[in-house]
């Protein structure tokens, strides 16, 4: 090859490799095609909607892994889960994984969204400055049933409980302090109480129930659809699209005993390998019209301040979506318990595993 040839080959190899560069085709980290950001959510907890709407007007590429249940999240990311840069753990959960250092501090600056928040949302006892998260969603737990395969009346967890009709045809959540909280509701006490009487009497209801019971499960809205249950013990959400789902079929309940009600939250993990686009999609989450796709689809209570407002009249005056402050009042936020979550973990193995 002479060296002119060489010469005009050596330019024409600059040429391209500066046209590949250019338009992004090189194998850095962070270039339009393959900027990532990795979620872990609750199953069922995420508008389809949306997620399009933000890789298409982002280039980031959102994946997405579940959960079901908080302690579950903590298990991963305690086992050395890698990938994960946002996760949706609920209120007492973001106490616990701050104190254990595996949160990052959020950066206002990135969030210009979070002036669009629900006041009322903000500064919880779980993160008082929300230095490491800004809400995501709020829902109740209650109880749905299927109107097709149970004719009966049931205004509490008592019913739920007790009730020799739904033997064999209930479930309850595959989560420790949901269903110890709903035992104890039914027993007239705290969720957080750590009195240990009242631990073994809402051990005891759990005992009696225990094999009347079809199945532990979070993610209720199939089996609430395909009538795999009559009844059971879920999250707001859940209950509420598998009725729209069913044409109605499916009634959510707040039980006349109170239950819980959480606050999911939007974290960045200490490990999050994808920083700016962990708070971009956080950004995304916080706007108006995420929120309200979400609030359509998912059906789970708003935080963006603007979103009732914008909601069909069917949802803004759904008072099972919107509970009037009544009804709201008899139900308790969740709370770390520190080393007296242990009291209800022994319950746990014992209604689970003897």
């Amino acid at each position: 090859m002479s060296r002119i040839v060489r010469s005009v080959f050596t330019m024409i190899s600059i040429f391209t490799c500066l046209v590949i560069s250019l338009t992004g085709c090189t194998d850095k980290k962070n270039t339009p095609t393959n900027r990532v950001v990795n979620l872990a959510i609750w199953g069922n907890y995420l508008s389809t909607e949306m997620q399009e709407k933000f890789s298409k007007d982002t280039g980031i590429e959102l994946r997405v892994t579940n959960y079901s249940s908080n302690e579950e999240l903590l298990a991963k990311i305690q086992a050395g889960a890698s990938g994960i840069d946002v996760a949706v753990p609920s209120d007492y959960m973001v106490n616990i994984m701050a104190k254990m250092g595996l949160l990052e501090p959020l950066d206002s600056s990135k969030l210009t969204n979070k002036t669009g928040l629900d006041p009322a949302f903000l500064k919880q006892d779980f993160d008082p400055e929300n230095k490491y998260s800004l809400p995501y969603a709020w829902s109740t737990a209650g109880i749905a049933i299927n109107k097709d395969l149970f004719k009966g009346s049931i205004k509490g967890w008592k019913d739920l409980f007790e009730n020799k009709e739904l033997s064999g045809k209930i479930s309850l959540l595959d989560d420790v302090r949901e269903t110890t909280a709903a035992a104890l509701k039914l027993n007239h006490y705290s969720v957080n109480t750590t009195k240990k009487e009242e631990l073994k009497t809402a051990e005891e209801s759990l005992k009696k129930v225990r094999n009347h019971i079809k199945m532990f499960r979070s993610d209720m809205v199939d089996p609430l659809v395909n009538k795999e249950v009559a009844a059971a013990h879920v999250y707001s959400g859940e209950a509420l699209k598998a009725s729209q789902m069913s044409g109605g079929k499916i009634e959510y309940i707040l039980p006349e005993e109170g239950g819980t009600r959480a606050i999911d939250n939007l974290v960045i993990l200490k490990s999050a390998k994808n920083i700016d686009e962990a708070h971009q999609l956080i950004n995304f989450f916080l706007t108006p019209e995420a929120n309200v796709a979400f609030v359509k689809e998912i059906m789970s209570g708003p935080v963006v301040l603007k979103t009732r407002e914008m909601l069909p009249e069917d949802l803004r005056t759904n008072t099972s979506l919107f509970p009037p402050q009544e009804v709201l009042s008899k139900f308790e936020a969740i709370r770390d318990l520190g080393d007296d979550t242990q009291l209800y973990d022994r319950i746990w193995t014992k209604i689970k595993v003897e």
